[in-house]
């Protein structure tokens, strides 16, 4: 028996965009479920985050997601088992509120909500399913990791030294070693896929933010008999940055259709070759275009720092806490700053 894994699928994010929702469609109509039917899958289970705003969900947020994904699961006779993500909870300190039970009640005979942790069997293999931890559940989740009777863990977790995004480590969270009993520990929460010894962080199966562009989305495939963990990757992409070197270039244009695009100038000399390229770009039907260039051809000096990057706010929210002369603690305010920068593109209407 094999079941499909998703995690942080984000319904209803960017503030509710309809070209996030439409990417998130496509993948489940030309993806995921095409791919459930072909191999005869009928289980899955999502690892959390199956919503994004905690506070507020959008009408059509709730329409578009039953249509594209809970009439699928009823139409094919497939059940999902979900746990709460802390995006799908109302309040910090406790799960119980929580978009789940509140939008999924009319499709229970397809979904199951796991609101406590439980070891749970398919297809003969057990595995121990944790949702999100918080201050009311912690002390039963951490006896549940110590003593639960099952070799692979799932949850939504929040362990220090995965990368958040690429190239931002989570420096706070839970201790690693917590988890060395398991054979295997997969877990929803960060959008980046990344591995290290026995814990698996997913990633999502859809980009959402620039800090996605270029790095593989997938859902995956548990087979229970094997164990073996199998990635499946969504071909479609919502971000795309090119590198502009004008004694690089050749006569391609990249397929920008459907796309966020910024094209990074590294080398531009003629102006109108330049300007009739991103014409070209701009032909086609993209949903955004920026450009970052330095502007040496007009100072005659070239804007040079090692240590800022204009691609990354991450390192640039870090390197001010770093700068600055405190006694507070510098990790806990760059978690801080980058939950409130999250938030803030979440808000961001495209």
């Amino acid at each position: 028996m094999k079941i499909a894994v998703l995690s942080d699928t984000h319904a209803g994010i960017r503030n509710s965009s309809d070209i996030f929702a439409d990417n998130a469609e496509k993948f489940f109509d030309e993806v995921f479920f095409p791919y459930l039917l072909k191999n005869d899958i009928k289980h899955i289970l999502h690892l959390g985050d199956v919503f994004d705003n905690r506070k507020v969900i959008n009408i059509k947020t709730i329409n578009r997601f039953r249509k594209m994904f809970l009439e699928p699961l009823r139409k094919h006779n497939i059940h999902m088992d979900v746990i709460p993500g802390n995006h799908d909870v109302f309040y910090k300190n406790t799960n119980d509120l929580n978009s789940l039970k509140e939008f999924l009640g009319h499709y229970m005979d397809v979904v199951t909500i796991f609101m406590n942790p439980v070891v749970h069997e398919y297809g003969g293999c057990k595995l121990a399913v944790l949702p999100w931890i918080n201050s009311e559940n912690y002390e039963q989740s951490m006896s549940f990791i110590q003593s639960c009777k099952s070799d692979i863990l799932c949850g939504h977790l929040d362990i220090q030294g995965f990368n958040m995004m690429r190239g931002v480590v989570n420096t706070h969270g839970m201790d690693p070693s917590i988890f060395d009993r398991f054979e295997s520990v997969y877990t929803g929460h960060f959008h980046t896929k990344s591995d290290k010894d026995n814990i698996h962080y997913l990633g999502s199966q859809l980009e959402f933010f620039w800090s996605d562009a270029h790095d593989p989305k997938y859902f995956h495939t548990l087979d229970m008999s094997t164990r073996e963990l199998e990635a499946i990757r969504n071909p479609h992409t919502l971000f795309l940055k090119i590198y502009y070197d004008e004694d690089k270039l050749d006569d391609t244009i990249p397929d920008c259709d459907g796309k966020f695009v910024k094209i990074i100038v590294e080398n531009r000399k003629n102006l109108y070759d330049f300007d009739k390229y991103v014409e070209k770009i701009q032909a086609q039907k993209i949903h955004d275009l920026k450009i970052i260039e330095s502007y040496e051809e007009f100072t005659g000096v070239a804007v040079e720092d090692t240590n800022i990057s204009i691609e990354n706010t991450e390192n640039l929210l870090d390197s001010y806490i770093d700068a600055v002369d405190t006694e507070l603690d510098k990790n806990l305010l760059k978690s801080k700053m980058r939950s409130l920068l999250t938030e803030a593109e979440t808000l961001e209407i495209v």
